[in-house]
């Protein structure tokens, strides 16, 4: 089984060898954002929905792999752990971050580096002698640039800017409206300081923002160009970090922001190319869910047989 858990969704697989039986999406899991039992609940109702997809029991999971944001803590990882033992009925649970279970998947366990932009924004890397670099992941307050939390303020920062008449008008504004569902953008502060507005919420108007900057709005394009480019500074920091600038490795990115294609990936991938010019931009070999399956099997066929 394979799960990669995050602050909007939880996705679980069921994998036999190499192939995927089944698999299931429920809510967010990131034990800092809902909590560990809330996450828990998360990672048990994806991994229920994978099994009746697959026509298997939870019984039947011999091992797990969890890529989970929000685990980077030892203390907070070991609890995850212990509450999943005793919630899944399952023993042999390997638990990561999310970054690093991406970072497995994008480079197959090669070193590279792997950029992540969904809710939440972070990168991670891994150099030929092992050690292990992040950078970002600080949350929607104190970081996640170039996330989608990160793009949908800006947006309706620049909404706010053009009902004020500071700042360029834009098409952001009727797609704000239309989003949080208010009749004028004078109304948006109603919508988006409203005790029930999550997090989660703001950061799916990305895909809105997205959208109209593929329509051509310049506003939304230069907020999806400066996600680029934090997502592309991040990157850079790791490389330095790990003594890579010399050295040809593969850039992976994962996450719900790398939609928008070339809008976001054309600034990241110039940011990474000034500093490290052999280091080359490609999609996953695995998606993070498919990788935390693998990483269990690895971990399965490590263990000691009984005779």
């Amino acid at each position: 089984m394979g799960v990669d858990g995050g602050g909007t969704r939880t996705r679980a697989a069921i994998l036999d060898g190499g192939r995927v039986l089944g698999k299931g999406v429920a809510g967010p899991s990131n034990p800092l954002r809902v909590g560990i039992a809330t996450g828990a609940v998360a990672i048990r109702d994806a991994i229920d929905k994978a099994c009746a997809a697959a026509l298997v029991q939870r019984d039947d999971i011999v091992a797990a792999g969890v890529g989970l944001a929000g685990v980077r803590r030892n203390d907070v990882r070991t609890r995850m752990r212990e509450v999943l033992v005793e919630i899944l009925g399952i023993e042999n649970i390997q638990l990561l971050p999310d970054a690093d279970m991406a970072l497995y998947g994008a480079t197959d366990g090669a070193p590279g580096v792997v950029v992540m932009s969904g809710t939440g924004s972070i990168s991670c890397g891994l150099n030929r002698q092992g050690k292990r670099v992040y950078v970002g992941g600080w949350g929607p307050v104190a970081g996640d640039e170039g996330s989608g939390s990160w793009i949908a303020r800006r947006a309706l920062q620049a909404v706010a800017h053009a009902t004020d008449e500071r700042g360029p008008q834009t098409a952001l504004a009727a797609a704000a409206c239309n989003y949080f569902q208010v009749n004028a953008p004078d109304d948006l502060s109603t919508a988006i300081y409203a005790p029930t507005m999550t997090n989660d919420r703001i950061a799916g108007f990305s895909k809105q923002v997205i959208e109209v900057a593929r329509a051509g709005d310049p506003v939304a394009r230069q907020i999806l160009l400066e996600a680029g480019r934090e997502l592309g500074k991040a990157a850079v920091t790791v490389i330095r970090k790990l003594k890579m600038e010399g050295e040809r490795f593969q850039v992976a990115f994962v996450g719900g922001v790398f939609s928008a294609g070339e809008l976001v990936i054309a600034p990241l991938r110039s940011e990474i190319t000034r500093v490290a010019r052999k280091a080359f931009i490609a999609e996953p070999s695995f998606s993070p869910t498919i990788a935390a399956g693998r990483m269990a099997q690895e971990q399965l066929h490590r263990l000691p047989v009984a005779v």
